[in-house]
């Protein structure tokens, strides 16, 4: 057994050795082919004289001149590679495009050799080699590219099989996709085993020599997995239902999943169908997405001004993207991580065409930097998305830093944006502020009375808040803390098998963020329609079974319920009056203008030096009156 293992990875060296010789030598690629094709007709050139004039005369035989007969002969086959472009080709992809290439450059290069010896009176030259040595170079130039494209694909299949990484797939999906896909696949050293459709036309059917196996269900029968090492969904058209049926049936084989990328992708040119990933959250959501009416965003955004606090975060950075696409005429980022304002700043300037970029390294809680800021730039649309939300970390020892951050900040970046004439402010929020039970959410519906306050205080300014629920995907929330579990090797945490969560992903959530900015009326909160609820213990079954092991094998740990946490959330509390916009799925909860209370809360957070978590938790409850601590 040592003795195979060794033998196996001194053979895994050796081609890995070649594979990194022949890289080296790809950026010569050209002269290096022009050399071996002369090395070839000149091998070629003496061949056919060999079949010509037999072992014992095929030197003697020879006029004097032949030498530069063949070196003339060479440099004509040379220069008709170069006008066909022989050249250019990469071996390692050699196919029935470049040994049509070759056959033109053999039979021009060898009419016009077989033309000038005879014009030249050169009648020494057998007239049978200048007729069959045309045919004999073609078989063998194209014979060195058929030896070298065995040799590179040999030498992949064994890196791979050698690094334990021999991939067998089976893929869902036997479109337009899938034949793509595997002819992207067949140069990574995948090895597709067969494919499996529910259209019963492609039943029985070869794409690119894989056979379609059947409908989707029968990836099911034990046998037709026999090999597979991985299971790959080719489905980027299919609607999130279909999805979500193919990756349940992915998961119930046993193997790890990977997806291609999705067609708003494809469509973009953001990535290519090859390059496939693992299992995003939006995947897992298992619904249709929401999509809301974006008429009048250009109206609003288009040629403004346009300030995001938060930038970096991962709803402000994705407003970002999403307001760039509008046109604004400059985008203000404030962000406090100086890596987070970098990394988006760098990102936005690839945008084409980029909007004039304002990098601004800023805390909500500083007003006077807020006011410079915007007497600075004349921001008309503000989106307010910087914000503590880590609901355990808020709980304890930090509910004054949630207070001034969340509360504070808001009420500073609101008076800021309506003291220089912003046209609309839109305020994040979260279902965490319905009847709140932990002080993050508490902030945040404090937040939301700020802006109906200001509502009523500054009526050129109009002030909306969205509250939406739980954003798969984004920092901090569970899909990323379950894969790194699982990559682990488990358990998998959940806090309660009952608790359940409103689910959206961050495009959604930044759309309706945008739509409120278009929609909302000042002094109102929108509500987003989000559907089911999901059970978090679910999510984590499925992200187990899609990474190819079995909820026995890395099991699942419940650690009871953090401090604030609730089984389940809301999104609208029971007082408020929902109304209708025209937006579907989307509602309107007007809220109560009071404002004395959050004012004296707002003059305490100012005030207040090193408060414990017990007497922020008394001034939210005076200002708050839903507010019910957990315990």
């Amino acid at each position: 057994m040592r003795r195979d293992a060794a033998s196996a990875g001194a053979q895994a060296a050796f081609w890995r050795r070649l594979d990194a010789w022949l890289a080296r030598l790809r950026p010569h690629r050209e002269p290096l082919s022009l050399l071996v094709d002369a090395l070839v007709v000149m091998a070629c050139w003496n061949a056919t004289y060999l079949f010509r004039l037999g072992f014992e005369r095929w030197i003697s035989a020879r006029p004097g001149y032949d030498v530069w007969v063949m070196l003339g002969v060479v440099a004509l086959y040379l220069l008709a590679s170069v006008v066909f472009k022989v050249p250019q080709s990469m071996w390692r992809f050699s196919g029935f495009g470049e040994v049509q290439r070759l056959t033109l450059a053999c039979l021009v290069a060898g009419a016009v050799a077989a033309a000038l010896v005879m014009g030249l009176g050169l009648r020494k030259v057998p007239r049978a080699v200048l007729a069959l040595h045309p045919i004999v170079s073609l078989m063998g130039l194209v014979l060195v590219r058929i030896v070298y494209r065995m040799t590179y694909e040999h030498a992949r299949s064994r890196i791979a099989g050698a690094a334990g990484e021999v991939r067998r797939a089976l893929v869902l999906g036997a479109g337009e996709a899938a034949r793509l896909l595997m002819a992207g696949l067949h140069q990574q050293g995948w090895v597709v085993l067969g494919l499996f459709d529910d259209d019963p036309g492609k039943q029985g059917a070869r794409i690119g020599g894989v056979p379609v196996r059947g409908p989707l269900a029968r990836l099911a029968d034990p046998a037709l997995r026999a090999g597979a090492t991985h299971v790959i969904v080719a489905m980027p058209s299919a609607t999130p239902a279909q999805r979500r049926r193919a990756l349940e049936l992915a998961a119930g084989a046993g193997l790890p999943v990977r997806t291609v990328p999705g067609v708003d992708e494809l469509r973009a040119g953001r990535t290519r169908i090859e390059r496939l990933r693992d299992i995003e959250p939006d995947d897992l959501l298992g619904r249709e997405p929401v999509r809301l009416d974006t008429g009048g965003l250009e109206r609003v955004l288009g040629g403004k001004t346009v300030l995001v606090s938060g930038a970096g975060g991962s709803i402000g950075s994705e407003l970002c993207r999403q307001i760039a696409h509008y046109r604004p005429a400059r985008l203000v980022l404030y962000e406090l991580s100086e890596f987070n304002l970098y990394t988006i700043e760098q990102e936005l300037r690839e945008t084409q065409p980029a909007p004039e970029l304002v990098p601004l390294i800023g805390d909500v809680k500083d007003l006077a930097h807020l006011r410079a800021t915007c007497a600075e730039w004349r921001p008309q649309v503000v989106f307010h998305a910087a914000a503590y939300k880590h609901v355990p970390l808020m709980e304890e020892r930090n509910a004054l830093a949630a207070l001034r951050n969340n509360t504070l900040g808001t009420a500073n970046a609101a008076r800021a944006a309506a003291e220089c004439g912003a046209e609309r402010f839109v305020l994040i929020s979260t279902d965490k502020a319905v009847n709140p039970t932990n002080v993050m959410g508490a902030t945040k519906r404090a937040a939301e009375m700020v802006v109906s306050r200001l509502a009523a205080e500054f009526a050129a300014t109009r002030f909306v808040a969205v509250r939406f629920g739980n954003v798969l995907g984004s920092s901090g929330s569970v899909i990323p803390k379950f894969k790194e579990q699982i990559a682990r090797g488990g358990p998998v945490t959940v806090t309660h098998p009952d608790v359940i969560r409103y689910f959206m992903t961050i495009p959604e959530a930044v759309q309706l963020v945008l739509q409120a900015a278009v929609v909302g009326e000042s002094g109102q909160v929108l509500v987003l329609d989000m559907g089911e609820p999901v059970k978090i213990v679910d999510l984590a079954r499925d992200l187990i079974r899609l990474s190819g092991h079995k909820v026995d094998e890395i099991g699942i740990e419940f650690t009871g319920l953090r401090p604030g946490e609730k089984l389940y959330e809301e999104l609208l509390a029971a007082a408020d009056d929902t109304l209708p916009t025209s937006v579907p799925r989307l509602r309107i909860a007007r809220l109560d203008r009071q404002g004395g209370e959050v004012a004296e809360l707002l003059r305490w957070a100012v005030e207040a030096e090193d408060a414990g978590d017990a007497v922020t938790r008394t001034h939210l409850q005076r200002a708050i009156a839903e507010y019910r601590p957990a315990r």
